[in-house]
């Protein structure tokens, strides 16, 4: 029964099993396959549940497959981490042909991160990609593309995951980078024209609303602000707890705005869910107010879109394109300058759209300015010595200087912004900087291993004598980002 499974079509159930847990992962019901037609469980469930001894496990285990049960590799001898990474791809290899459950149809293989991660996750793929070029796994680096693609082609962009429960929401929009990365690898620049249809769709997802837009407002992703410059802000339209989260949605959304569940949602789209960058107070999760702010990544990775859409628009000889394009990511650009640089504190920061001002959380998106080249020679020698000061530990680069328990906080390292800050200090001919950032995590990364023979999700960048914590899961190994990041940083 290849039926595609939305959580709404079993939410009675769903919203018992998942307050009733009866599952140590929330994750576990909305990766479960339905055995029976959805309307005949249904129906079962309202008969049986009203019975004496009515166990819910033993129904919800008679009527659905668990597939996706948690990776964990595990091998007799202790490899060299590169032999192990090299297995690894193979063993984090997916297919998902048809629909499946809450699982969507793609028309390639994939890597799945590992650990409870079980699907196609966006900006994952493109950290996973640096590693595959590295391995000279060419091919699947064309499967994550043309996955990308399909789901662009499909759905207008490409999900958080690929999860039914993902369609409200995407990640940060790595796809043009991608692209940037297959031509680097074949000096294939016919790339950027394939995909030049799919590169369109997207932007009009990321800027959907622009033409209703009036100043001071925001409509999904797109924010004008009190002086009529046009940015983007991470959203997610749904006002819902996570079914992936949803016990702990309810539980935190006490006390808190009746926006949570979307701010919390939103805040899954940047990715970094969760961390004290979003919250208003800079401490507590019922706080969170993204929806309020624009972020200094996002509009980074646009303005990149943006130039990758004039370049194909150039090889195709659409001169009206090309200057259309040329014009925005130009616009950005001086919008970023504006918007994020904080000529106070000498970093990038988000904007919040309401207090017309910078925040106050001092994070390691601060880099993306630097990654894409977007920054002067100035602002890079200052981002530079904040990193150097304030981010950088014995274990690789933090996330923010704030220890709040969530994940995406200090002390944690995460693999895409060692690789972020490797190439933003390079960039900008701080060499010294860059080789301590590779050279500290990548030996975090290789401790770790020799002691535990796993790549994990992420790390602790400041007691490297543990293994990193926070957030609403254990931490996961497998790791996809992990090896990729891992490898290509080796590789420089």
């Amino acid at each position: 029964m290849n039926k595609q499974l939305y959580i709404e079509d079993i939410q009675s159930l769903f919203d018992d099993v998942q307050r009733s847990k009866i599952f140590e992962d929330q994750k576990m019901m909305t990766d479960a396959v339905p055995l029976f037609p959805v309307r005949q469980i249904n129906t079962e469930y309202e008969n049986q549940k009203k019975l004496n001894g009515f166990n819910l496990k033993e129904f919800v285990l008679s009527n659905f497959d668990f597939l996706s049960t948690k990776i964990s590799i595990q091998r007799e001898t202790l490899l060299p981490i590169d032999e192990h990474i090299e297995k690894l791809w193979d063993e984090l290899t997916r297919t998902s042909y048809e629909e499946k459950g809450t699982l969507l149809k793609l028309p390639k293989p994939y890597i799945v991160p590992g650990g409870r991660f079980n699907e196609f996750f966006y900006w994952d793929s493109y950290f996973i990609m640096l590693g595959l070029k590295v391995c000279g796994r060419v091919e699947m680096m064309e499967n994550i593309i043309e996955n990308c693609s399909y789901l662009i082609q499909n759905f207008g962009f490409v999900p958080n995951g690929s999860r039914t429960h993902f369609l409200s929401r995407s990640q940060p929009p790595y796809f043009s980078l991608m692209l940037d990365l297959l031509c680097e690898t074949t000096q294939e620049e016919n790339i950027y024209v394939r995909y030049h249809d799919t590169l369109e769709k997207e932007y009009a997802f990321w800027m959907n609303g622009i033409e209703k837009l009036e100043k001071g407002k925001s409509i999904k992703r797109v924010v004008k602000t009190i002086d009529g410059d046009i940015l983007n802000r991470y959203y997610d339209a749904e006002n819902e707890p996570r079914p992936e989260s949803y016990l702990i949605d309810i539980e935190d959304k006490e006390n808190a705005g009746e926006e949570f569940y979307r701010n919390i949602r939103s805040a899954c789209e940047s990715g970094w869910d969760f961390s004290s960058r979003w919250f208003a107070d800079g401490e507590k999760i019922q706080t969170i107010e993204i929806l309020n702010l624009t972020e200094v990544d996002l509009n980074c990775l646009l303005w990149h879109l943006e130039k990758t859409l004039a370049k194909s628009s150039k090889l195709q000889n659409i001169a009206e394109k090309e200057d259309y394009y040329s014009g925005r990511a130009a616009s950005r650009r001086q919008m970023i300058n504006k918007y994020f640089w904080d000529q106070n504190s000498g970093i990038y920061k988000d904007y919040h759209t309401k207090k017309n001002t910078t925040t106050s959380s001092e994070h390691i998106a601060a880099l993306y300015p630097l990654f894409l080249g977007l920054a002067s020679p100035e602002q890079a020698k200052s981002v530079a010595e904040h990193i150097e000061q304030k981010f950088l530990f014995t274990g690789g680069l933090v996330t923010t200087t704030k220890n709040t328990g969530q994940q995406w906080d200090f002390p944690n390292a995460w693999a895409p912004y060692q690789w972020l800050g490797f190439k933003a200090m390079k960039n900008y001919g701080f060499d010294d900087i860059a080789e301590r950032i590779k050279n500290n995590w990548c030996a975090n990364v290789e401790r770790v291993y020799h002691n535990t023979g796993k790549l994990m999700e992420k790390y602790n960048a400041v007691d490297t004598e543990t293994i990193a914590g926070g957030g609403e899961y254990p931490n996961q190994d497998g790791f996809g980002w992990t090896n990729g990041v891992y490898l290509i940083l080796k590789n420089n």
